[in-house]
């Protein structure tokens, strides 16, 4: 069940399968795959697809799957909730480069704590806002695709499409 309190809502077409856009009066504080891990299920918030925020999203995204190498317009202001190691690893998320990949123990030692990379994997998983905060560039410690909340072919398909030139 979910207990965040959402403002506005939208679905948005995307090349990897529809996708839900959430924001709070805050921010950005999810986009999901629809059948994700993960995904809040039903959000009680009006439909408002012309909400600046989710506008911003939407033209991030829209940046993203046309030129999947590049870097990103601006963000909307981020709302992602969770525990403070979770915001430590989604914002270490924010800095790999596009078509560049860290592994659950590099991401582990960047922030201090060289053991928990099964700690980074499971706050990884819990990344509310696919895509634009780049989970999909983490991997196992021998460079192996694991785990994606929305899938790993969409992960596979997101690692591919940022490795060609734009």
């Amino acid at each position: 069940m979910n207990t965040r309190r959402f403002a506005a809502q939208a679905r948005i077409d995307t090349p990897l399968g529809p996708m839900t856009v959430a924001v709070t009066t805050q921010g950005l504080a999810g986009l999901w795959f629809d059948g994700q891990a993960h995904h809040p299920g039903p959000i009680d918030a009006p439909l408002q697809p012309g909400h600046p925020w989710i506008r911003q999203a939407q033209a991030a995204l829209a940046r993203y799957w046309s030129a999947p190498g590049a870097p990103l317009p601006a963000l909307p202001p981020l709302d992602l909730g969770g525990t403070a190691w979770q915001q430590a690893v989604w914002q270490a998320l924010l800095a790999i480069p596009p078509g560049q990949r860290r592994r659950y123990g590099e991401l582990a030692a960047q922030l201090g704590r060289p053991r928990a990379a099964r700690a980074v994997g499971a706050a990884v998983g819990r990344n509310p806002v696919s895509v634009l905060v780049p989970c999909h560039r983490v991997t196992g410690q021998d460079g192996s695709l694991t785990g994606y909340a929305g899938g790993l072919p969409r992960k596979q398909a997101l690692l591919d499409g940022e490795s060609r030139p734009s």
